[in-house]
């Protein structure tokens, strides 16, 4: 058996659409600053297949791997230098923001197979849930309405709704509170 042999989970059709979204959003919409014309890159985003609220942000430094796979509702936020590698669906809830530098992944390897095929799992950040500067979370994951997932944490498992995380792996620090 050959165990070297690696067949991409990525038709040439995929590939040819993931090149031609990737072109477009390099050159018409990352060169303007961040707030400047959000309008036109929801516009884009949605060109592409993405469902994007009409308030939703997303930054021009950010990077997503498959518009066709994301959700993000009123007020959701993909900060600058956001990775969203989203082989599967990615959803922000209303009000969810995912804060600069921080690395969505919905693709990972079976790495109990000798041939170490894609797996793809969805990531779902809930409303009022803040994802902070450079995190991680990885496939699967369910980040609960109102949580918190501090900076550079690494989450692996759900994330309960108003609960603050941190560390790597991520631990429950506390339970959030609005006073």
């Amino acid at each position: 058996m050959d165990y070297m042999h690696f067949k991409s989970p990525y038709t040439t059709a995929n590939r040819i659409r993931r090149m031609a979204w990737t072109v477009c959003w390099t050159l018409l919409a990352r060169p303007f600053p961040r707030s400047v014309l959000m309008p036109w890159k929801r516009f884009l985003l949605r060109c592409f297949g993405a469902k994007v609220s009409g308030t939703a942000n997303v930054y021009a430094s950010a990077k997503v791997f498959m518009p066709w796979n994301l959700v993000m509702k009123d007020h959701a936020c993909l900060a600058s230098e956001v990775d969203c590698y989203n082989a599967a669906l990615v959803e922000l809830g209303v009000n969810a923001t995912v804060s600069q530098r921080s690395y969505l992944c919905t693709a990972s390897h079976d790495i109990s197979s000798p041939r170490h095929e894609q797996t793809e799992r969805p990531i779902r950040i809930g409303d009022r849930a803040w994802v902070a500067a450079e995190a991680f979370v990885g496939p699967g994951v369910t980040v609960g309405e109102g949580a918190v997932v501090g900076a550079r944490a690494a989450v692996f498992k759900d994330i309960e709704p108003w609960t603050v995380v941190g560390g790597n792996p991520a631990r429950v620090l506390k339970k959030r509170e609005i006073l």
